[in-house]
């Protein structure tokens, strides 16, 4: 099995800041790839990888076997596939889904709430220990017993709660769910500098400065970004916002080779952390 060098350079650079063995890091790396592109995916995810970079991805979070994730709003469970075996054996997965049992929560969001947790129960050889949790703002915010989770991580969700109203207060709830110290990793559609924020929730796509700026007024503290989901082909300026890519492309056969040429959108890769201390919490 190859490890691309992206994430044996993030997972070694991790292993000398924690005095882990080499060895150790490449047995983790290695592991994560197999997941990226198991069998067990269902067809035509793995195919995403190379738009997503999942392995790339969560060793720039610094992901480990043996931590404590959330995962919000895992949707049909895309990451699912990886971050629930990768962890089953020493760590803890939380999926903080759609909440099935609140009222602002839309039937279409429920319907795919009961999508995944039949994917989950059909395979306990890989689910069988992943934690069901429902998370809407303002009827159910415990995303995982506060204070517990090593990390939480978000895929394409801000512009959703900032449509809602309620970014501020999803925020607020991941740095409730953290111990201090514990990562925060957000991948979102990027917006140009300067998109209003109307444009921002009509389009789906979101500025790094208004991700930031959420971030920091629930507490977080931000530590770095990463290009590994940059598509400089995309432009953040298509008819119908983010959908008209893959993989909704909403518009059809109209342009679809354009669209489809271009890709998935592009995307910041975020890392923020929960400061250890309370007078860092500024």
């Amino acid at each position: 099995m190859v490890i691309r060098q992206s994430v044996w350079i993030g997972l070694a650079l991790l292993a000398s800041t924690l005095g882990f063995g080499v060895g150790v890091v490449a047995d983790s790396s290695a592991e994560l790839e197999r997941w990226t592109t198991g069998s067990h995916r269902d067809p035509g995810n793995a195919d995403r990888n190379r738009y997503r970079h999942p392995a790339e991805t969560l060793a720039f979070f610094a992901l480990e076997p043996s931590m404590t994730v959330v995962e919000v709003w895992p949707s049909r469970g895309w990451y699912t596939e990886i971050l629930a075996p990768f962890l089953r054996r020493d760590g803890k997965y939380y999926a903080a889904g759609f909440a099935l049992t609140a009222k602002r929560t839309p039937e279409w969001r429920k319907k795919m709430q009961r999508e995944l947790e039949k994917k989950l129960a059909a395979r306990p050889d890989l689910y069988d220990r992943v934690v069901v949790t429902e998370l809407s703002i303002p009827e159910r915010t415990e995303m995982a017993p506060s204070g517990t989770a090593d990390m939480v991580l978000t895929f394409r969700n801000v512009h959703n709660w900032m449509k809602g109203n309620y970014a501020p207060q999803m925020f607020e709830a991941m740095f409730e769910a953290l111990k201090p110290g514990g990562v925060l990793g957000v991948v979102e559609h990027r917006a140009k500098p300067g998109t209003t924020v109307e444009r921002m929730i009509e389009s789906g796509y979101v500025t790094e400065t208004e991700v930031k700026r959420l971030a920091k007024g629930a507490g977080f503290r931000f530590v770095g970004s990463s290009e590994v989901n940059a598509n400089p082909l995309d432009t953040a300026d298509h008819p119908l916002g983010v959908w008209t890519l893959p993989p909704t492309l909403r518009l059809g056969d109209n342009d679809r080779a354009k669209y489809v040429a271009i890709g998935e959108s592009d995307r910041m890769t975020l890392k923020f952390v929960k400061p250890k201390k309370r007078r860092d919490r500024k």
